[in-house]
């Protein structure tokens, strides 16, 4: 059963189609101009259209385009007195599935909606099968997605367990020499020392872990607000250059504008911080670390630029993949967790921003962030 709609002027055209279609058990409609057949479909869409070439307002040809607008599946079947070539294919173009011409019989009638009914059930089977397929594709990418992040759990999980067993295994070995009596009296106290310095490694490690596990996930209690770049950087550099002092590091800070992102504040104080640090940490005395803050295009950007060991081309691809550090970053600062860069990059995708690194070795490097700036900023 389908609903048809009959577009007619000719009483007899829209009763005989009443009267052939209804025993079939199809639902027709009438209507004698153009503007009352395009109303009723707008009302009660019919999955068959027929369509007289001429009709008092307008012709038939010109209702194709809004009929099939809204329902791209409709079959509309122009019926003509005068079938020509020229009418034929301005018809198809605009979406006719085919022609009746007058007079016709009852069985060319039943025989052309039929094919048309046809048609439709074919067309909707193949755009439900292209759904499903592209539904199946979509399953298929997640599971693929589900098993790859399965797979990097499960790596990062092992990867933890090997960071934290050797400092615990150090700190048991330290404890144990001491409850059996192994070390003397008076070098116990180093020996604590060491121990001392082992838990310290350990609790930084579980606080980057922490920090990191924060910022990648999606939870809704992140707290985004206008943050003034620039007032961040002022509250935590004055801190760092002291660490940079204290080695003999020239430290500047250069504020040439200040924009301001929407974002959450600790988590920048965490980016500036890290950056910086990382610069400091890893910089010889004697060399230099120049933060510069700007803006450009509607973006902010930052950069930490330093004169210290500087990174290998081979290196560069992994610098921020959690605990990856260079052979060159462990000689000179053995402790380390190799989190401090991934999360930088967690902390900037998760705003919509991004960082890059330029860097050369036994030269220095430059990490240079971009971030979303807030447009309505007057400056």
């Amino acid at each position: 059963m389908a609903r048809i709609l009959v577009i007619d002027d000719e009483e007899g055209i829209r009763a005989g189609c009443r009267r052939v279609l209804g025993p079939e058990g199809h639902i027709v409609e009438v209507a004698a101009t153009g503007r009352e057949g395009l109303e009723r479909f707008r009302q009660y869409p019919a999955e068959v259209v027929l369509i007289d070439v001429m009709l008092p307002d307008m012709r038939g040809v010109d209702l194709l385009e809004p009929i099939r607008h809204q329902d791209p599946d409709a079959v509309c079947i122009i019926i003509t007195g005068y079938a020509t070539v020229e009418l034929a294919v301005q018809a198809i173009k605009a979406g006719a599935y085919d022609f009746l011409s007058k007079p016709f019989t009852a069985d060319v009638l039943l025989m052309t909606v039929r094919q048309g009914l046809e048609r439709r059930r074919l067309s909707l089977e193949a755009k439900r099968l292209a759904q499903l397929e592209q539904e199946a594709a979509e399953l298929a990418r997640a599971k693929e997605e589900l098993e790859r992040l399965d797979r990097f759990k499960t790596a990062f999980m092992l990867t933890v367990a090997h960071e934290l067993r050797a400092p615990l295994n150090a700190l048991q070995s330290f404890l144990w020499a001491i409850l059996k009596g192994y070390i003397p009296q008076e070098e116990q106290q180093e020996t604590l020392q060491r121990a001392s310095e082992r838990v310290e490694e350990l609790l930084l490690l579980v606080d980057d872990l922490l920090r990191l596990a924060r910022v990648k996930s999606e939870q809704e209690t992140v707290r985004r607000e206008k943050v003034p770049l620039a007032d961040i950087l002022e509250k935590v550099f004055p801190l760092l250059k002291a660490d940079a002092d204290a080695k003999g590091i020239h430290c500047t800070l250069e504020i040439r504008r200040r924009p301001e992102v929407e974002a959450d504040r600790d988590q920048m104080t965490q980016l500036w911080t890290n950056l910086i640090s990382n610069a400091i940490k890893y910089t010889p005395p004697g060399g230099g670390v120049q933060v510069v803050l700007d803006e450009e295009d509607g973006w902010a950007v930052g950069w930490v630029e330093d004169t210290g060991i500087g990174i290998a081309p081979e290196d560069l691809p992994r610098i921020f993949e959690e605990f990856y550090r260079t052979r060159q970053a462990k000689e000179m600062e053995p402790r380390g967790t190799g989190l401090g860069l991934p999360l930088v990059r967690e902390i900037l995708e998760k705003h919509g921003g991004s960082i890059g690194v330029e860097s050369e070795l036994g030269k220095g490097s430059r990490f240079t962030f971009r971030l979303p700036a807030i447009s309505d900023r007057k400056l």
